[in-house]
């Protein structure tokens, strides 16, 4: 479960991805000159702790990005390479945003959720009346059925073109130009739908070394 507290946040997550996103190399020729928002979905940290949410951006050429961030309320230790940027929260304080492949929070959840069918956390307004799950448009759902996630590592993250590969005692490969062609088939795959895209693709992959 994810709660979405209302309040001012400076930066706002669109404006920091604006400011990020185009300067990355995972991008390859797309042209991240306007980025729009198409969607968004998260993962539960079971710690409590971390906000895991991965963007879906639409790019001036039409293509769809994919990036994860993690939102903590402390710096994380020996991290500072993966630090996007702070943030400004009127409700939660000073929040530190970090590149979700980096985080092992992030990519626990994504595993998690790969491997054994899960689905993306329920969003919750908190209001005074107590919480109120607010309606979703993207969905994600992982290809699994496994009552088990092996032992993770911390992850090891490159990029090849504008593919992301995470080693963390498993592989994950994550599209950040994500291929809408791709529909799901063999293997352990998360696919995912968002406004205007109905039909699942892939949006990750796991594999587990035998």
């Amino acid at each position: 479960m994810a709660v979405h507290h209302p309040a001012t946040i400076v930066p706002t997550k669109l404006e920091l991805l604006q400011a990020w996103v185009p300067h990355q190399p995972w991008i390859g020729g797309a042209d991240a000159s306007t980025l729009i928002k198409l969607g968004s979905y998260r993962f539960d940290d079971p710690g409590g702790e971390v906000g895991v949410e991965t963007h879906l951006l639409a790019t001036a050429d039409g293509q769809v990005l994919q990036v994860p961030l993690t939102y903590r309320g402390a710096p994380r230790a020996g991290a500072e390479d993966s630090l996007i940027t702070t943030m400004t929260h009127t409700t939660l304080g000073d929040r530190w945003i970090y590149d979700g492949c980096h985080d092992f929070v992030y990519v626990s959840a994504l595993v998690a959720t790969t491997m054994t069918g899960g689905r993306e956390a329920d969003l919750y307004a908190a209001t005074d009346q107590g919480l109120v799950l607010e309606p979703t448009r993207t969905h994600v759902r992982g290809s699994g059925s496994s009552a088990a996630v092996p032992a993770l590592t911390a992850p090891a993250v490159s990029h090849d073109g504008t593919t992301t590969t995470i080693i963390a005692g498993v592989r994950i490969t994550l599209p950040r130009v994500v291929d809408v062609a791709a529909t799901p088939g063999a293997g352990l795959t998360l696919s995912g739908t968002w406004p205007g895209r109905e039909v699942p693709c892939v949006v990750a992959s796991v594999v587990v070394p035998s």
